[in-house]
């Protein structure tokens, strides 16, 4: 079967590369499923999405918190370049849920506070891709 070439890069680090069946982001347009022989694309993501990246052969998914950047698929190759990622390996939980509560008091104080709703959003999708619980 046909494979992706798949990069994960933000401004920090190259997150991950490799070979996948198939790549799951959320876009502002949508959620976009990318298999081998998808058309040319170019995607803005959205703010706190979750990347997933279907490795197969029997090899656990990739899954990170994404805030912001672009999804470009050419030729079987997907590139991925994030404004800020975190693997959900990398995901401190505990630190995590705290700056959930912390922004979620912040939001409830303050409806009008969107830098507050924008880090829950942040929080909520670290944990998500941690694979932790989010209420």
């Amino acid at each position: 079967m046909a494979k992706l070439r798949v990069g994960v890069v933000s401004p920090e680090r190259e997150l991950w590369s490799g070979e996948a069946d198939m790549v799951i982001a959320k876009t502002v347009d949508g959620e976009i499923g990318i298999m081998p022989k998808h058309a040319p694309v170019l995607g803005v993501l959205v703010e706190g999405g979750l990347l997933t990246v279907k490795r197969g052969d029997g090899e656990a998914d990739l899954v990170a918190a994404v805030h912001g950047g672009f999804l470009s698929v050419a030729n079987d190759e997907v590139s991925i370049l994030a404004e800020v990622a975190e693997l959900g390996s990398e995901v401190d939980i505990p630190r995590a849920k705290n700056a959930l509560d912390r922004a979620q008091a912040s939001v409830e104080a303050n409806q009008a506070d969107a830098d507050a709703a924008a880090e829950a959003k942040r929080a909520r999708a670290r944990l998500r891709a941690a694979g932790a619980e989010v209420g």
